[in-house]
């Protein structure tokens, strides 16, 4: 049973509960956790006895059932706070390199904030209504101080992820047997639903047509490898020569250029999702592309000499070395206002490429693995509408065949 302490103050008598969950292996005790009362002045001394032995008792319960699993274990860190879990799951995490460097840094990013909500809480005394309140904070206007709106839908889920990831690890822990990020929300802000933005067909066409005119062979190949195969940025900038099989016609994407921040500049990473490595046909105006490119680079590299840094890259500098992410979102920016052209930004090739090949006619599951996406849900998701289209243009066909009007 607990301890009771009493103790005089200026105030009145108060006792103390105390209860001790044993000593460890080194002798050092594991944990006390204790709580002070004070009774009405009008109670007995024998009144006061009797509920000092009740509450002792429903104490002991509680701590007993805070800090001990059912297997009668005492749970290391029962008290532990959100900001010193996620701490160490995240150090853990880091030495462990479950996650690609770019994943961790951006769940790092979630710290300030998230810790600034529920850090000092103790883990096991964290709710769904605290966790549901925090994430929709992030929606109100002027929490992005960049915009003054709310934090987008899909940034609030990386917050989300990374408390749910946590509350996965104090599960492991034994320190709590549910995750109470269940079934919370995320919120829209502002015209977050909005079409994604593309070329029209015919825009399209008439940009890749000038670059074809006026552009360098680089950025002439980036953009066109963009348009015809629909691949990310980082994708793009990744491609090695020896990723290309110019008799079979094509392209394995295994690997990503990106950039962080100044300190680790441009560094090289694995495909967003495992689905993201994959082998696509190569059309033929990108394999011409590619080898005119290779040609060109290759007597650059006797031009520089010793200067010369062999990557194999397609996209680089004038020494060789990786293209940084930015420099072919400028020159496309810098390009489209010299020619009057709207400019969209580079991964509108990719939502164009795959609206125009889902209104096509190809079928989504197909379009999705080109795309590289994990699930076809998110193409669905994505391409709503496109999907929509494709299937008024099918209902449209079966329509005319059983009316006749194609016979």
């Amino acid at each position: 049973m607990a301890s009771i302490e009493k103790r005089k103050t200026k105030k009145g008598d108060t006792y103390r509960f105390k209860v001790s969950l044993g000593y460890d292996s080194s002798g050092k005790q594991r944990f006390v956790r204790s709580d002070t009362i004070k009774f009405d002045s009008g109670m007995t001394q024998k009144q006061i006895d009797k509920e000092l032995t009740r509450l002792s008792v429903l104490f002991e319960e509680q701590v007993k059932k805070d800090n001990i699993n059912d297997s009668g274990d005492v749970i290391e860190n029962a008290h532990i706070s959100f900001q010193d879990l996620a701490n160490e799951w995240l150090d853990m995490i880091a030495a462990a390199q479950k996650q690609k460097a770019s994943s961790i840094e951006r769940l790092k990013t979630c710290r300030e904030r998230t810790y600034k909500a529920i850090g000092k809480t103790e883990v096991k005394k964290i709710t769904y209504r605290q966790i549901q309140s925090f994430i929709r904070s992030l929606s109100k206007q002027g929490v992005n101080q960049r915009t003054g709106k709310g934090l987008s839908a899909k940034t609030q889920k990386h917050y989300l992820w990374f408390i749910s990831d946590v509350m996965n690890y104090a599960i492991k822990c034994e320190i709590i047997t549910n995750n109470p990020c269940k079934n919370i929300d995320v919120f829209n802000v502002g015209s977050e639903n909005k079409e994604k933005d593309i070329y029209s067909l015919e825009e399209l066409k008439s940009i890749l047509a000038k670059i074809n005119e006026q552009a360098p062979t680089d950025y002439k190949t980036f953009i066109t490898i963009m348009a015809y195969l629909g691949l990310r940025r980082g994708e793009v900038l990744g491609l090695e020569y020896k990723d290309f099989d110019f008799i079979n016609k094509t392209v394995s994407i295994v690997r990503t250029s990106n950039y962080r921040n100044k300190t680790t500049g441009i560094y090289t990473s694995t495909p967003k999702t495992k689905t993201s490595r994959r082998v696509l046909a190569v059309p033929d105006v990108v394999i011409d592309l590619v080898k005119k490119l290779q040609s060109e680079q290759a007597d650059q590299c006797i031009k520089c000499g010793d200067l010369w840094h062999d990557t194999d890259r397609l996209f680089i500098t004038w020494c060789g070395e990786p293209m940084h992410p930015n420099t072919p979102y400028t020159w496309l920016e810098r390009f489209c206002e010299s020619n009057n052209f709207p400019f969209k930004g580079l991964h509108a090739f990719r939502h164009t490429f795959a609206t125009q090949a889902i209104t096509s006619g190809t079928d989504v599951a197909t379009v999705s693995s080109v795309l590289g996406h994990s699930q076809t849900s998110t193409t669905l998701n994505l391409y709503t509408h496109a999907v929509q289209a494709a299937n008024v243009k099918a209902i449209n066909v079966m329509a005319d065949l059983l009316s006749g009007k194609n016979t």
